[in-house]
C-alpha cells in the first residue's frame, strides 16, 4: 500500500491516496455489491449465453432454449398460439408490446431483454 496523507482544508480532513490504490477501492465496493446482489437472488448469465444474444437473430428463441422450454410450452405460458410464437421468433411477425410483455413474463426476462 502507497503512502497515505492527511490534510485539512477550511478545517475539514481529506485523505489523499493513490490513484491506482483509489480505482482498487472502488472495484472492490463495485464488485461486493455485485455479490450482494447475487447472493440476494439475483440471476446472472453465463458468457456463452451472452454471447449468444449478440449474435443471435431470435432473443426469444435464444431465452427459450436456455430456460429449457419449448415453443409450445412458451406459447402456452404467454397465452398466445405455438404458431404465432413461431412467426415472432422467426421474425415474420413483430408480436405488439402486449404479446412480448407476456412472452418475457414468461422467460422470466425483461421486455428490454428482447428488444434489440
Amino acid at each position: 500500500m502507497g503512502e497515505i496523507r492527511k490534510m485539512t482544508i477550511d478545517g475539514e480532513t481529506y485523505v489523499l491516496v493513490p490513484e491506482d490504490e483509489y480505482e482498487d477501492l472502488i472495484d472492490s465496493l463495485e464488485a461486493q455489491a455485485i455479490m450482494e446482489r447475487v447472493r440476494a437472488g439475483e440471476e446472472t448469465w453465463p458468457s456463452d449465453l451472452v454471447h449468444e444474444l449478440m449474435e443471435t437473430d431470435s432473443r426469444i428463441r435464444t431465452y427459450r432454449k436456455y430456460r429449457g422450454m419449448t415453443g409450445s410450452e412458451l406459447a402456452q405460458a404467454a397465452g398466445i398460439s405455438q404458431p404465432h410464437l413461431s412467426d415472432i421468433e422467426n421474425g415474420k411477425k413483430a408480436g405488439s408490446v402486449d404479446v412480448l410483455r407476456r412472452i418475457a413474463a414468461a422467460l422470466r426476462v425483461d421486455l428490454d431483454d428482447l428488444v434489440v
